[in-house]
């Protein structure tokens, strides 16, 4: 056989592989608006640039019919290529074949791919769409996943790793996304869930569908599973596209600057119109993050999950931060259970890729009730503060109007190794608010008063002008600056650009023990 009659041959295997479960499965998957594994991939990456790899692996499995089962690509595409110009390495489920389920073959083309990006210090994604556990493998197929698990955890804050879910994702294959930084869901075509509504019925009797128990909404609203809910696949790729631009390839680098033409010490003077201080009225924060940073670089992560608590990306004079912010229009910003797990685990992601942390804090305590105790608001709580002592990137706090109590000290306090604290003249700092500090420090002196509500006022007053201000934490240097608030977004900038290069080594050990 001639060289070009073996290259032919060539062609034809890979073009047969290529077509993954054949013509008619390739319809099916587009009449439900999705696209195949390689489109996907197409889509996501440069144009031209995704380099394939262990194309032509196969499984080695004989029993339950899988000798007679033409298994094309083993189920996964995996490869690499660059979206913007940067390496990445991504492995898309075939939802065209078998289902997409994951057996021996197809487990290790993922693990293998997760070993390059690590080797090689890149980011990983992973476009899913699988039945889940390819039974007809049995434990060669569960050992599988936990090999591609196992990869999980050591790439964690070695690698950016992100997971798209586009399609079920159903038992042990919720896991591997699980452990990864940022997870996307398209809205009423992702599902995912440890098991089915049918197996929920039949053990519990609960009635429910698939796309209650597992889709979007459910985990970008309720659960906090997922970070980002989009409209379609094209709009979920993009998504990770962006995502990426604030993030570097691994942790030994610092993200990319974008050249920006926002002023860096541009006014913020239009912030009194928005943050009343009155600390009672409500506002929304989002319009105060927008100000301060880069012109429309700010970009929200959970935006429908523990909405009293903002956390996202965003730019500084360029340069990619992590904003982490109380927002007074939900629960009037208090921390709760699942703000503290948000913020924590975003605050967590920051440190591991050398993105500093901004905190805006507004914050009147956490969210008192028994729902709340019973539910462990302690251990959740202590998240935040384990977080944010943990992290050794730079950390400049802005405190907007009230900090009070166990809460303030959470928020990016100077106890907590904040690295600089601003406040506005408005902010107030203390144990609890005013009113309340009344309440109690003056209580028998107002119960015998001739005029309870008249002495009650003048305590708060008092409170307010003794205590309840910026100038008691800033005497004890708990505060670097008062600031005024029309120069917030200047002295961030300046504040970022002078600790830019802060190095702190971690305390010596394997690893501390977070309440989880």
């Amino acid at each position: 056989m001639s060289v070009e009659d073996r290259e032919k041959s060539l062609e034809d295997k890979k073009e047969t592989i290529r077509q993954g479960g054949g013509q008619a499965r390739i319809e099916k998957q587009h009449k439900k608006n999705k696209k195949t594994a390689r489109e996907r991939i197409e889509y996501l990456l440069d144009d031209g640039t995704f380099n394939e790899l262990n194309m032509f692996v196969e499984n080695r499995s004989t029993s339950l019919g899988m000798d007679e089962k033409d298994v094309p690509g083993e189920g996964v595409v995996v490869g690499y290529g660059t979206i913007e110009g940067r390496l990445v390495y991504v492995y898309a489920q075939d939802f065209t074949v078998m289902g997409g389920s994951v057996g021996e073959a197809h487990a290790n083309k993922i693990s293998e791919v997760m070993d390059l990006a690590v080797k090689n210090g890149a980011p990983v994604i992973g476009l899913n769409d699988s039945g889940g556990a390819r039974i007809n493998e049995g434990i060669d197929s569960l050992n599988g996943y936990g090999e591609i698990f196992y990869r999980n955890t050591k790439a964690s804050g070695v690698v950016p790793q992100i997971t798209a879910i586009l399609g079920p994702c159903a038992g042990g294959a919720v896991y591997s996304p699980a452990i990864t930084d940022f997870i996307v869901m398209v809205d009423q075509t992702s599902k995912m869930f440890i098991t089915g509504p049918s197996v929920v019925k039949s053990v519990t009797g609960e009635e429910v569908s698939a796309e209650e128990l597992g889709g979007a909404a459910t985990h970008n609203e309720i659960s906090g599973v997922a970070h980002f809910m989009e409209a379609n696949e094209e709009a979920a790729l993009e998504r990770i596209r962006k995502l990426l631009s604030y993030i570097p390839d691994n942790f030994e680098e610092k993200p990319e600057i974008i050249d920006n033409s926002d002023n860096p010490g541009r006014s913020t003077e239009e912030l009194k119109e928005i943050v009343n201080e009155n600390p009672k009225k409500a506002y929304n924060v989002k319009n105060v993050i927008e100000i301060l940073v880069d012109q429309d670089s700010f970009m929200e992560i959970q935006p429908y999950f523990a909405k009293n608590a903002v956390i996202g990306f965003a730019r500084l004079n360029g340069r990619s931060v992590g904003i982490v912010a109380n927002q007074p229009q939900f629960l009037a910003g208090c921390l709760n259970i699942d703000a503290s797990t948000k913020i924590a685990r975003f605050i967590r992601f920051c440190d591991s890729f050398n993105i500093p942390i901004i905190s805006l804090v507004d914050v009147p305590g956490y969210l008192p009730g028994v729902e709340q105790e019973y539910g462990g608001v302690i251990r959740h709580g202590a998240k935040v503060l384990y977080a944010y002592s943990e992290a050794t990137v730079p950390k400049i706090t802005l405190i907007m109007r009230k900090a009070y109590g166990g809460a303030y000290i959470a928020m990016g306090s100077r106890s907590v190794r904040a690295d600089l604290v601003y406040a506005w003249p408005i902010a107030e700092i203390a144990v609890m608010g005013p009113e309340g500090a009344a309440n109690v420090i003056y209580r028998k002196e107002i119960a015998a008063a001739d005029d309870p509500d008249q002495l009650r006022q003048e305590k708060i007053d008092e409170y307010k002008d003794n205590f309840a201000n910026p100038y008691i934490a800033a005497k004890r240097g708990m505060v670097n600056d008062v600031i005024k608030m029309e120069e917030s977004r200047n002295k961030l900038i300046n504040g970022l650009e002078m600790m830019i290069n802060k190095k702190e080594n971690a305390q010596a050990k394997k690893h501390g023990n977070i309440p989880l």
